[in-house]
């Protein structure tokens, strides 16, 4: 299983970051929370520090990317597998850093990629 990182988790049921955490749940996906409010989605605590977690195989951005530089250092120093920008996500400037430090970029929709086997 892929344990996976959501920046730009919420506790409203009816966002998408929200549908992603628990369709990740769903397919046995461990999951850590991070949002701009503290809270829970799903019992998991949804944290607002950038916490320094091990073994993040995937981090999926539910953040502007006008809030996307404040997190790059940071999910750089986690050393992902792979960065997922869902839509309205996708950020040149942060794919080029990515794929620098080895890290791939993946502009896709975390739902769809869950849905279709593809995650």
């Amino acid at each position: 299983m892929k344990r996976t990182l959501i920046i730009g988790a919420t506790s409203n049921p009816s966002r998408y970051a929200y549908l992603a955490a628990q369709k990740l749940r769903h397919y046995g996906h461990p999951i850590l929370l991070i949002g701009r409010r503290k809270g829970f989605a799903l019992g998991e605590e949804i944290n607002t520090d950038k916490t320094d977690w091990e073994d993040v195989d995937t981090v999926t951005l539910y953040i502007n990317p006008s809030h996307q530089p404040e997190y790059y250092e940071y999910i750089v120093s986690l050393n992902p597998k792979r960065v997922i920008f869902n839509p309205g996500t996708e950020n040149p400037e942060f794919k080029d850093i990515l794929i620098d430090k080895n890290i791939i970029p993946i502009e896709g929709c975390t739902l769809v990629m869950l849905s279709t086997g593809q995650f």
